[in-house]
């Protein structure tokens, strides 16, 4: 093992290379990583992780997989020094790894056991909390320099294909555009929305609508929307490469911005975890320039943590039933809330789906996830031949399956006037009860949304109404 940068300075020529010399540096608090698609001779990935002042590093020739079945190959090199983590452009023709090197990955990294340890035995287990890799990955030694990247079984398997980006994670730019030299906007030629930069601003995030257009869109719905986002936990569906390239969940707290907050959650093993949560339009434009398109929120607000104030209801139909079973299924909904003297909203998913929305108030969340449950049950047992409260798929069949799951702390559902990251970037946007019959639960859309907003709010009275 390369145990100093003695290796990685004789192998480079500083005078023919703009790689960083090396030289040990101090230790991070929180231990980062960075991936590096590198073209050289050949093809191939390295992965970085900190430790002790310097990055250990791996070059994986086909590069990470989320298949658990895959076993990557990852050839052990030389410690590379901290600062490479910054580097993105071109080693000369004929220096030691003459190629195009761009940022493909970065965030930080936490070993499940000791990292020194595990590197003598040889089996090394750690969470990755990058942009676009997460998760539990395990490196395994098996012969001289020759490690397998594999990634563990968890919660992250719906990211897709990295083959599939092409783009650096910090600057935007292609391979191409790395090796021809073009060098990011100063901040001054860059667009700034509500003070913020914003990079990629051109980037097709679908076909016709810009980054750019997603973020003027929500600085538009901004005063309708903070009401419901601000100050609540959130998780957020990023799309680094446009809805048809690699999307993933993002709920854990990044890095310091303003207009965004950090929380500390015990998760289920008692273990704190950095949630986050947005506290003013800075906020929401800054997730926005890092490229999330959907916003999801907890049922209570950050302030009163423990008792949830937004009840959401999703009617998931069966993909055989008609929309106007749909509309007739919310109105059953709608006749049991008012039954029960709950005033309640409505909004289209943006989906398949509407939301029927409660407004609560004073009631903890064993609660409030109970009082869901029965609503749904009480369906259930009214219309048994149309509606469902089982979760499974296969119960769903000709039928309805009443949500109330979400309604549960840690739980998130889809904040009113986000997007979606589906074709045409519909929004789930709150309409008027009267509207039922006339909007379809995905046709409103980021390029029809204008007409919308001119209409009076149909939620405005939201949170004045709760008992």
């Amino acid at each position: 093992m390369k145990k100093n940068l003695t290796l990685y300075n004789k192998k480079r020529n500083f005078n023919k290379t703009k790689e960083p010399k090396g030289k040990k540096e101090k230790a991070n608090k929180k231990l980062r990583f960075v991936v590096q698609h590198h073209i050289a001779r050949k093809d191939h990935y390295d992965l970085r992780l900190e430790w002790k002042g310097v990055m250990k590093s791996w070059a994986v020739p086909k590069g990470p997989s989320y298949n658990p079945k895959d076993k990557r190959l990852a050839i052990m090199v030389e410690d590379h020094p901290l600062s490479y983590r910054n580097f993105e452009g071109t080693i000369p023709k004929g220096e030691y790894g003459g190629g195009t090197v761009m940022l493909f990955d970065e965030g930080y990294f936490e070993p499940i056991e000791n990292f020194n340890e595990s590197l003598k035995l040889g089996t090394i287990k750690f969470v990755l909390k990058g942009q676009r890799l997460r998760g539990m990955w395990s490196l395994v030694h098996f012969k001289d320099d020759n490690w397998l990247l594999i990634k563990d079984e968890d919660e992250n398997y719906i990211y897709r294909d990295i083959k599939v980006i092409n783009t650096s994670v910090r600057t935007g730019r292609t391979m191409e555009e790395i090796e021809k030299g073009k060098p990011r906007k100063k901040k001054n030629d860059k667009d700034r929305v509500d003070g913020i930069d914003i990079s990629s601003k051109d980037k097709l995030i679908d076909k016709h609508i810009s980054k750019l257009d997603v973020i003027k869109y929500y600085q538009l719905v901004a005063k309708r929307m903070m009401p419901f986002l601000e100050n609540r936990i959130i998780s957020t569906v990023r799309c680094p490469d446009g809805i048809d390239g690699e999307s993933f969940f993002k709920k854990h707290f990044e890095k310091e911005c303003e207009g965004l907050s950090k929380i500390e959650i015990l998760n289920k093993d008692k273990e704190k975890e950095d949630y986050y949560y947005i506290t003013s339009v800075k906020g929401l434009i800054s997730e926005a320039q890092m490229n999330s398109i959907e916003f999801h929120t907890w049922g209570s607000n950050i302030q009163n943590l423990e008792k949830p104030d937004v009840m959401v209801f999703d009617l998931d139909p069966d993909e055989k039933l008609s929309l106007k079973k749909l509309r007739d299924g919310v109105k059953d909904l709608k006749s049991i809330l008012d039954e029960l003297k709950l005033k309640s909203y409505l909004k289209t998913s943006g989906g398949k789906g509407y939301h029927v929305v409660v407004p609560m108030k004073n009631i903890d969340w064993k609660e409030f996830r109970l009082i869901a449950k029965n609503i749904a049950i009480l369906m259930e047992s009214k219309w048994p031949e149309k509606y469902t409260s089982n979760i499974r798929k296969e119960k769903r069949k000709n039928k309805i399956f009443i949500d109330w799951v979400r309604n549960t702390k840690g739980a998130t559902s889809v904040a009113p006037y986000s997007l979606r990251a589906r074709k045409n970037l519909p929004v789930s946007m709150p309409i008027f009860w009267n509207e039922l019959e006339k909007v379809t639960p995905n046709e409103i859309t980021i390029k029809n949304v204008l007409k919308r907003l001119k209409l009076k709010d149909p939620w405005k009275d939201f949170f004045e109404k709760i008992d």
